[in-house]
């Protein structure tokens, strides 16, 4: 019995347009290629009819991790919440940083969304899960890999 993962609505929709492409145009070329390279004759030497089989398997893969994840997914659409000021799953946070005078803009989402490069932090990551179910105003000290941090929570978006 596995416990259900959560993840935006966004996240979700990237994966099933994924899915969608993996099953209509990425399954068809592939198996397109495996019979142009069966065409060609003996299969041992044949360097095509490898890469394609290879390209057939992480393909078929990557369709039964998907199927997966969105089997096991809890879809949070934050725009459906009421605004409280309290950070919750799926929020975009406005932070700053009291030791640098930094302003940081993170969206808390789901493992498999987490971006830090475009500001999508782990709903399990430090940082995250230190802010969970505080309030707009509110300091937050952060233990990371680097130190301590204290945060100061600016604004609570729902987007």
């Amino acid at each position: 019995m596995s416990t259900k993962v959560p993840i935006t609505a966004k996240g979700a929709e990237q994966l099933r347009e994924e899915l969608k492409r993996l099953k209509t145009v990425d399954r068809p070329r592939i198996i397109a290629a495996i019979a142009e390279a069966r065409a060609h004759g003996d299969l041992k030497e044949n360097a095509e009819y490898h890469a394609a089989r290879e390209q057939q398997s992480f393909a078929e893969g990557r369709i039964k991790e998907i199927e997966g994840k969105l089997s096991h997914a809890h879809i949070v659409d934050i725009t459906t919440i009421a605004h409280s000021g309290k950070v919750i799953f799926g929020v975009t946070v406005e932070l700053i940083d009291e030791d640098t005078e930094e302003t940081i803009v993170y969206q808390i989402v789901g493992e498999d969304e987490a971006d830090i490069k475009v500001g999508m932090i782990s709903v399990n990551s430090p940082i995250a899960r230190a802010l969970i179910t505080r309030l707009e105003g509110d300091v937050v000290s952060v233990t990371v890999p680097g130190g301590t941090r204290s945060l100061e929570i600016i604004e609570v978006r729902h987007l």
